[in-house]
């Protein structure tokens, strides 16, 4: 296989898996409240189940079955709008998990790595909650945060692709380039403002380019963050589930980084639910 085969040949699973997964998410968020927290809850417990295995634990039985419990209580106080609550939940159930693990742990022992799955996933379970709210401008607010997402995956892919070059941290990710990255920061940026002329014609544009820009640093973040993981785990995918992928987490990983981003940008400009109005304003 030549150089250029190879630089390609995992491009046709990888656009089959996301012209199969993209489209249901999109309908799961633009149906609503029960099709969205049903996806939520899925997507959580797959999770849950992805980074327990990582740790070398089962679900079933403790300490393993303690992620996906503190998961779902977190998840049912964010849907009740008991938010504070919900994050609360998070390090009370992070310290539960390690505890069942090791009572007598040492600072980067594996039961760690266990509780800390719970404040990974659950941040992000919980923001998406928050930032959808109940009406239109929290759809297109959590509809704007997951296609600057793809795209910034996207467009890190292709011109990654395209056109080589320096290695951005090839310690942690060897395929990654700063050639891809420009470009997934360029992608973010433009779709942010494309799914912004849409739903706000008055809205800046340069706010909206700056806002898109920062979740589309953080996916980015969140991408090498969890290559990290695996290479601490000494795996190549978190599991075998999405052909041309990996795992959910190989597949979300960016996302999981960029709400808690959404969510502080929301918080810093005093917005006290999420979906009350636009990132950008």
């Amino acid at each position: 296989m030549g150089d250029e085969a190879k630089r390609w040949r995992d491009l046709r699973k990888r656009a089959l898996s996301a012209a199969v997964l993209g489209p249901l998410a999109l309908l799961a968020i633009w149906l609503g409240a029960e099709w969205y927290t049903l996806m939520l809850a899925l997507g959580t417990a797959i999770l849950a189940w992805e980074w327990v295995h990582l740790c070398g634990r089962r679900v079933r039985t403790l300490p393993g079955l303690a992620v996906p419990l503190a998961l779902f209580a977190a998840g049912l106080a964010a849907v009740a709008n008991l938010h504070l609550m919900a994050l609360l939940l998070l390090p009370a159930g992070a310290l539960a998990a390690t505890w069942a693990a090791e009572p007598r742990r040492l600072p980067g022992s594996p039961a760690l790595w266990l509780g800390a799955g719970v404040i990974y996933v659950g941040l992000a379970g919980v923001g998406l909650i928050w930032l959808r709210g109940g009406g239109e401008v929290g759809l297109t607010t959590v509809l704007f945060i997951v296609l600057v997402v793809w795209a910034s995956d996207i467009g890190a892919y292709m011109v990654g692709r395209l056109a080589g070059g320096p290695k951005l941290a090839p310690s942690i990710s060897p395929n990654k380039t700063w050639s891809g990255a420009v470009g997934g920061l360029a992608a973010a940026i433009g779709v942010g403002l494309a799914v912004a002329a849409w739903a706000d014609p008055a809205a800046s544009m340069l706010r909206v380019a700056l806002v898109a820009a920062l979740v589309g640093i953080a996916a980015a973040l969140g991408d090498l963050f969890e290559s990290w993981i695996k290479r601490h785990f000494h795996v190549k995918d978190s599991s075998g589930l999405i052909p041309g992928h990996g795992g959910l987490l190989d597949r979300v990983d960016g996302l999981l980084a960029a709400v808690p981003a959404a969510c502080v940008i929301a918080l810093a400009q005093g917005m006290r639910m999420g979906g009350e109005r636009y990132l950008w304003t």
